[in-house]
């Protein structure tokens, strides 16, 4: 399994979610989690940010703070920005290649919406070609941002391919698609009310506190808003990845990896704790 897939070697305990325990919705989970972990994320936030202002590094970055989420999001332990750092080492060659992937991308992506929008309302008369053109771009692009949940957990978790990361991302998207939809209306949600507060605040502010607003307003999703994000993501996907991928695995190797799968909140044979991915799944 280690030569197969390459979990990360992480030697921290925890102590899991047991099955006889306590059933919580997943939405209350999730708040108690990100809550019990904000002041660790603050600076874990702010150096995402900073090391993601060069966009050739955004996949590092990425990459980083999907493992310490991932972990928490599991409850396992994490040393957080050590663990943010550890992961970027251990995968520094691929996150750099798939984060310029995703700019090029997002680039082709965005300049496409762009023409093909201002082409379609600027045309005098019913034009199907440029209908179709941005229809199949806004398609794209949604199923592009989707596959972005799956992207860096599948990185850091696996020993896959640039080309197989991209593949498996893409099947998830169907796979795990009322999910991701909801994932999605969640995130743009959460986005809504950063927004919200700021416009209102720009309106409430006059002269040189519209400064200070904007100022403030940008700290405070600086240091907040990447791991409310990356947190919410491996929620709402790593159980479709345990789902299809690890579990069919480890059913025929159940003595593999039992380590790592215990660092990870898995089920070990040797173990009479069970643990259950309510949350998840």
């Amino acid at each position: 399994m280690a030569g197969l897939f390459g979990f990360l070697d992480f030697t921290k305990e925890g102590p899991g979610i047991k099955k006889d325990g306590p059933k919580k919705k997943a939405l209350f989970v999730f708040f108690e989690t990100y809550f019990r972990n904000f002041w660790r994320f603050i600076l874990i936030n702010l150096v995402y940010c900073c090391l993601s202002l060069p966009l050739v590094t955004n996949g590092m970055a990425a990459a980083g703070l999907t493992n310490v989420t991932r972990n928490i999001a599991r409850d396992k332990h994490s040393f957080g920005l050590s663990d943010f750092f550890e992961t970027i080492r251990k995968n520094l060659k691929q996150s750099i290649i798939v984060g310029v992937i995703n700019v090029i991308v997002t680039a082709v992506l965005a300049f496409s919406l762009y023409s093909y929008y201002n082409s379609y309302i600027g045309m005098e008369e019913f034009n199907l070609f440029y209908l179709v053109g941005l229809s199949m771009s806004m398609l794209f692009t949604v199923l592009f941002l989707i596959m972005q949940f799956y992207i860096y957990t599948l990185m850091i978790t696996f020993d896959f391919s640039t080309k197989a990361l991209y593949i498996n991302s893409f099947k998830f998207v169907f796979v795990n698609l009322w999910r991701n939809l909801l994932c999605g209306i969640l995130l743009l949600a959460t986005y809504g009310v950063y927004v919200g507060v700021f416009i209102a605040s720009l309106y409430v502010a006059e002269g040189l506190y519209v400064f200070a607003v904007l100022l403030i307003e940008g700290v405070i999703a600086i240091l907040t808003l990447p791991a409310f994000q990356f947190l919410m993501i491996q929620f709402f996907t790593f159980g479709s990845i345990k789902k299809y991928i690890i579990d069919p695995y480890y059913a025929e190797h159940p003595d593999a990896d039992i380590e790592k799968r215990r660092n990870l909140g898995l089920d070990v044979p040797e173990d009479d704790d069970e643990y259950d991915d309510m949350s998840w799944e």
